[in-house]
């Protein structure tokens, strides 16, 4: 009984994997993620089209001249852009365009990803991206016929 009393308590505080989790909005698909106190949220709106990328960590993001991505992993990749914005509090950086295709790609092939702009660096995992990256980009796609 006290083996199955600590078993469950164990496990019960051991951390919980934060997961990706692809979803829509009416006609918007968005794609989330949240770990150890940073967010990162994607969404696609198919009827412009424009994809934005927004990127929270544990504190207000600096006033930097470039934003920048790098994934880690078997297909690395570092992408850096001067189009970011800041929220009012400054709490999260996002990025709009029209293609995301190095971004997805990103996600979905390799294993961490790090968001950097001045002093800022928030990292996260992406185990567990792949499938979900791949929902996210077959949502609001027209079948072909």
């Amino acid at each position: 009984m006290i083996r199955i009393a600590l078993t469950l308590a164990l496990t019960l505080a051991a951390p919980v994997a934060s997961a990706w989790e692809v979803g829509r909005e009416g006609a918007l698909c968005t794609l989330t993620h949240d770990e150890d106190g940073a967010s990162v949220r994607l969404t696609f709106d198919p009827g412009v089209p424009l994809y934005t990328i927004a990127v929270s960590g544990t504190g207000p993001w600096p006033v930097a001249a470039l934003f920048s991505m790098s994934f880690d992993g078997p297909q690395p990749n570092t992408i850096r852009t001067d189009r970011h914005v800041l929220s009012p509090d400054r709490d999260t950086l996002s990025v709009a365009d029209r293609g995301f295709g190095n971004v997805l790609d990103g996600l979905q092939y390799n294993v961490t990803a790090r968001a950097v702009s001045g002093a800022q660096v928030v990292t996260f995992s992406l185990e567990g991206a792949g499938p979900e990256v791949a929902a996210f980009r077959a949502c609001g796609q027209t079948p072909s016929v």
